[in-house]
């Protein structure tokens, strides 16, 4: 593809900005997705994901279903910037005198870009889930509370929420850094696969909408190219993103299986609940991603990295 080079400072700007637009727009339906998939039979809270944002509004409010996005808004930064820039190196590095990529090529860049990004990822989900679940921890022991004739409410308020300040010194003081890389593999099945499919499908169905190839393709197109390639990814890599979720949570409600591993969880899974139980929240995660990926392709290709880096001073001035 034949578009103007955008430099690396740039890059990172586009990424960062596009994370803290998408996460801000879609973060309370990431939530419903989390709590959707680490729901085990017979101890379902939520129907579905207008369910449990209304029930998470009932109970915590409005901003119940931002718990957790300050730790996405702080790292999706560097997460997103380090992703689509590191897809755009390795797409340079692979092309020769500016030919064409193959799909192969075009895949390879994509896991590449997948690799690059779980150093941020996984400690990021990590802390994001325990802050998203434990509004569905609290709501379950207050339904058990008032089914053993307690005060489910007064058990619900004495109920203490964990900070991602207090659960990442917990972590570090007793597991070292490894504590919030827990999960690093199952995030790794989620997040190669998902670059390899989505940066190459974007790529070529942005490409519908170029009238030549030196000619960038339209705002909407690009929007749309997003959207699509980044719903289909979601879906494709949902069983992986399922156990990468039970994995990665550390409290877990009454009469819930707990795992060793990413072999363990897929076994109690399939055996518990069931082939289906892995695309729990899929359709949550597909509203997540379709949006996030086309605001973040938007943001990249009008480059407003480049436009803010123009105010600042050169270094040769």
């Amino acid at each position: 593809m034949a578009d103007k080079q955008i430099s690396l400072p740039g890059k990172l700007i586009n990424g960062g900005i596009a994370g803290l637009i998408g996460v801000t727009c879609v973060f309370p339906i990431d939530l419903a997705k989390t709590r959707l998939q680490n729901q085990q039979n017979g101890q379902r809270m939520y129907t579905s994901m207008s369910d449990c944002l209304i029930k998470t509004i009932r109970s915590d409010g409005y901003f119940g279903m931002y718990r957790g996005a300050a730790v996405n808004l702080t790292l999706v930064t560097p997460e997103k910037a380090i992703k689509l820039a590191a897809n755009d190196f390795f797409r340079h590095a692979l092309s020769k005198d500016g030919k064409k990529l193959t799909l192969i090529k075009e895949m390879l860049a994509g896991c590449g870009a997948g690799t690059c990004q779980v150093i941020v990822t996984t400690p990021m989900e990590m802390l994001k889930i325990q802050l998203q679940d434990a509004g569905r921890l609290a709501a379950q022991k207050k339904l058990m509370a008032n089914q053993a004739g307690l005060n489910g409410a007064a058990v619900e308020a004495n109920t203490v929420r964990p900070t991602a300040m207090a659960i990442s010194k917990e972590l570090l003081r007793s597991k070292g850094i490894a504590g919030l890389y827990k999960g690093l593999g199952a995030t790794i099945l989620r997040d190669v696969p998902f670059s390899i499919i989505y940066f190459p499908l974007f790529a070529n169905l942005n490409k519908l909408g170029q009238k030549t190839p030196d000619e960038k393709a339209p705002f909407f197109v690009s929007f749309l190219a997003g959207c699509a390639a980044g719903s289909t990814a979601a879906v494709a890599v949902n069983p992986c993103d399922v156990i990468k979720t039970r994995l990665q949570s550390l409290q877990r409600g009454v009469n819930e299986d707990t795992y060793s591993g990413i072999i363990d969880c897929t076994r109690k899974i399939w055996r518990s609940e069931g082939p289906l139980a892995f695309f729990k929240g899929a359709y949550c995660r597909a509203l997540v991603i379709a949006p996030l990926f086309g605001i973040a392709q938007v943001v990249y290709f009008i480059g407003i990295g480049e436009y803010i880096l123009s105010f600042l001073p050169s270094r040769h001035d």
